[in-house]
């Protein structure tokens, strides 16, 4: 092989290495791992709980506490239901004062409730029969802790509790009713003799405020309730009732205070 051939040969040689290491060097851009989609952001936590010093204080030390008093609260969904016992009620209330200022009819289906807005409208479940009734609630009670609501003879005979008497039901709130919101306050004892009711009241009012006595003229004479505390939000006010049981003793109740009470009642 003559020298020019040779020296062709080395040059072509040197060429095809000099590409071959460029190749390997250099970037290889369409690899690269495409774009996710954003990252979702946390849900963000209000809390816009305003302070109300007036009621009287509470273990929490949550925003649902009663002497911070307001809460936000979340319309309860239409379907809201809770489920306990039920008893009815007739003569001799029937023509009295309902706690919505409104005469009692018996004949009507309406219903008291402990919390639940006047006018709110309820389906009320017999548990054991399946029988329904739809009540208006128009009264306060039933004023027994072992209850959820007191009907109407009429909403009662609808679902056959009459005979009974107390019944185990289902109650769903019809409508987008905020169950929870408004003001409310816990009831710690209910006395024949004013003197009584004075007494408790004197006594807790070194502790918790306001406290006040609400008389309630029934068929079988008159009762002196004695409340404490006007507290924003139901939740709050049953966080409060369970302070109340565990401090000091009471089987407590907590009933919404409504705007404009019965005629006669203090």
């Amino acid at each position: 092989m003559n020298p020019a051939h040779l020296r062709s040969l080395a040059l072509l040689y040197i060429s095809t290495q000099l590409l071959l290491g460029c190749a390997a060097k250099r970037p290889i851009a369409d690899r690269q791992p495409a774009p996710g989609p954003p990252a979702t952001a946390p849900a963000e936590t209000v809390d816009n709980a305003k302070r109300d010093t007036s009621v009287p204080p509470a273990p929490s030390p949550s925003p649902a506490h009663p002497k911070h008093g307001k809460t936000l609260q979340t319309p309860a969904a239409v379907g809201y239901t809770e489920e306990g016992n039920a008893s009815w009620y007739g003569n001799p209330f029937h023509g009295r004062r309902a706690s919505n200022g409104e005469v009692y009819d018996m004949y009507k289906l309406t219903a008291a409730h402990r919390t639940l807005p006047f006018e709110t409208m309820v389906r009320v479940t017999n548990l054991n029969n399946g029988k329904t009734t739809t009540v208006r609630i128009t009264d306060r009670g039933p004023f027994v802790d072992n209850r959820i609501i007191d009907l109407s003879q009429a909403a009662a005979r609808e679902i056959e509790s009459i005979g009974p008497g107390i019944v185990p039901v289902r109650i769903e709130v019809l409508g987008n009713v905020d169950v929870t919101a408004g003001f409310f306050t816990v009831q710690v004892g209910a006395f024949r003799d004013r003197g009584n009711a004075e007494r408790l009241r004197d006594r807790l009012g070194a502790s918790y405020s306001p406290i006040f006595i609400q008389q309630y003229d029934s068929p079988d004479g008159a009762f002196y309730r004695v409340r404490v505390g006007r507290i924003s939000g139901e939740q709050a006010a049953q966080d409060f009732g369970e302070k109340l049981r565990n401090t000091e003793g009471f089987a407590p109740m907590v009933i919404r205070l409504d705007e404009k009470p019965a005629p006669g009642v203090k």
